[in-house]
This record gives C-alpha cells, structure tokens and sequence, in this order.
C-alpha cells in the first residue's frame, strides 16, 4: 500500500507538471493583452514592450515555466500583477474559506445520502419512491436558481440569515455557521441527489448476492447484515462519487462566492481569470491539481481499507 501510494503521488505530481504547463503555455499567447490592460490604454507600443520586459513575459514561454516551476517548488508562487500580493498566502487563505462550506457540504452529503440510499434499497414502497424523488428534484434544481430562492426566502423575507459575506470560525462560531448555512444547502441538495441514488444502486446489488442470503441463513440480524457487511462493500464505489462530488463542489463555489460575495477560493479564481493575472491563475492551478490528486488518492486508500481484495502492496 505504501509503495502505491507513493507511485500514485509521482503520477500526481507529473500530472500537475503537464497541467500547469498546458495553462502557461495558454496563457501566453494573451500576454500583450495582459501587460496593455496593467499599464493602461495610453500606454504606447514601446512602453508595453518595455514593461512586458520587466515582467520577464518577454522571454521564451518554456524558459518562463521552468522558471516559474522551480521557484514554485520552493514555495514561491510570485505576486499578484495588481494587488502585489504573494500568491501562496492569498491561495491558502481563500482556499480555507471554500473548504470550510465544501467539507461541511460534503460531510452532510455523505450521511444523508447513505441514510436514503440504505433506506431506498431495503425498503421498497413509499420510503423508495420518496427517496428516487429527492434525488430527481436535486439533480434538476439549478444551483443558482436555488441560491436566489433561498436567498429571497431566508434572508430577504425571512431574515434568518445573511444573504452575502463570509465570517471565519475563529472570529465568531456562531456567525461563521449562519454564513455557510445557504451556500452548502445549495451545494447539498444537489450531491445528495447524485450520491444517494448511487448508494441505493450499490446496496440493492450488494443485497442480491450470495453472501447476504448466506449471513441471513445463519442468523445474523438484517442491522448487522446491511450496516456491517452490505454497506461496507458497496461503500468503494460510493466514495468513487462522493470524490467526484467534492471536486464538483469545488467548482460550484465559482459561482456560489460570488453569488454570496464570499472572499474564497472560487471567486479569486474568476477575478484573476478576468483579470488575465498570470501568477494567481498559476497558483490556484496548481493548488487545484494537488487538491484533486490528494483526494483521489484518500479515496484509494480507503476504499483499500474497507475492502482487502482492493488492497495494491
């Protein structure tokens, strides 16, 4: 297991170098535009040159990367072309306020979602259908649709909570709770609608296999033979969509802080990228790549530990 992980790490890390690659080199062809928007619209063609120059945009794009790459290995990341801010600390910041709406998003997704799947695979009926309408009306629901309704209803009408801003943890629990609360309810109901109708499939197949009839045979009770062996086996591919499901998460929040004027992850994202801020859009890259390849491999590792046969040495 060990040396699978560690193999997976080093495809992970070829992958960030190929993926941050493909977007430098993307970018480059946008750098005059770049340099013209930061030194203005007066700005003359020997001016943008000269400035294009000091940036080192002028250079060959390769050269560029390499140089990027190897200080970023380092953990320089460089400033942002308009504020000056150092990328690393900006990204980790605003990354800390998108993970704290996913994780909770995707904690809640997880528990509800095996709550209905289990209850839609063993009892058929009402409690079946109502579970397959969940999910339906969760997949249909547009997110932002669903953002400006709750927004209306709980904040503008209802005044229960706030309707844009984001406090952190520490500063005021209380206040931090009442500001994620919209932003993962919008995030919730659609995983949940994708999650649970993947946990009630896994568990109907897992409960028409020969084992199950086998431990039923000897007496074991039907809590001990859904929760402790039916569940645990068809929890791999579970896990497979709720990865899924927090990489989607993650580019929901796009939208979602800026719909609610969240200072996180997603809408530094959208500012840099309408910006054309070639160090910040490089940072947050990167820091998403990593961020996949490290879920992808907990994921492994623990569908590894629930289910031995899927065990690698």
């Amino acid at each position: 297991m060990v040396l699978y992980a560690l193999r997976r790490l080093a495809i992970g890390s070829i992958l960030a170098v190929l993926v941050t690659l493909i977007t430098y080199v993307l970018l480059s062809g946008s750098f005059d535009s770049i340099v013209h928007g930061i030194v203005g619209p007066a700005a003359t063609p020997e001016t943008i040159a000269e400035r294009k120059s000091d940036m080192g945009l002028d250079r060959p794009v390769l050269v560029q990367y390499v140089d990027w790459l190897s200080r970023a290995v380092r953990g320089d990341f460089g400033v942002s072309y308009f504020t000056s801010e150092p990328v690393g600390p900006a990204v980790s910041t605003r990354l800390g306020v998108t993970l704290s709406i996913v994780v909770v998003a995707l904690i809640i997704t997880a528990v509800v979602s095996a709550a209905l799947g289990v209850l839609a695979a063993t009892r058929s009926g009402a409690i079946d259908r109502m579970a397959q309408g969940v999910s339906l009306t969760g997949t249909l629901l547009p997110n932002l649709l669903l953002a400006i309704i709750l927004v209306y209803v709980l904040a503008i009408e209802l005044k229960l909570l706030p309707a844009t801003g984001f406090t952190h943890f520490r500063e005021d629990p209380a206040r931090w709770a009442a500001t994620i609360t919209i932003p993962v309810i919008v995030l919730v109901v659609n995983g949940i609608a994708n999650l649970s109708a993947q946990v009630r499939g896994a568990m109907i197949d897992e409960l028409r296999k020969d084992y199950i009839r086998t431990l039923r045979t000897r007496g074991i009770s039907t809590r001990s033979v859904v929760l402790r062996h039916a569940l645990r086996n068809a929890a791999g591919p579970a896990l497979t969509v709720l990865s899924l499901e927090f990489i989607t998460m993650l580019g929901g929040a796009l939208i979602i802080e800026n719909v609610f004027a969240m200072p996180g992850f997603g809408s530094y994202a959208f500012t840099a990228a309408v910006q054309g801020d070639v160090p910040v859009i490089m940072g947050i890259t990167l820091f998403a790549v990593m961020l996949v390849v490290g879920i992808n491999l907990t994921v492994d590792l623990v569908n590894g530990w629930l289910n031995p046969k899927a065990r690698i040495h």
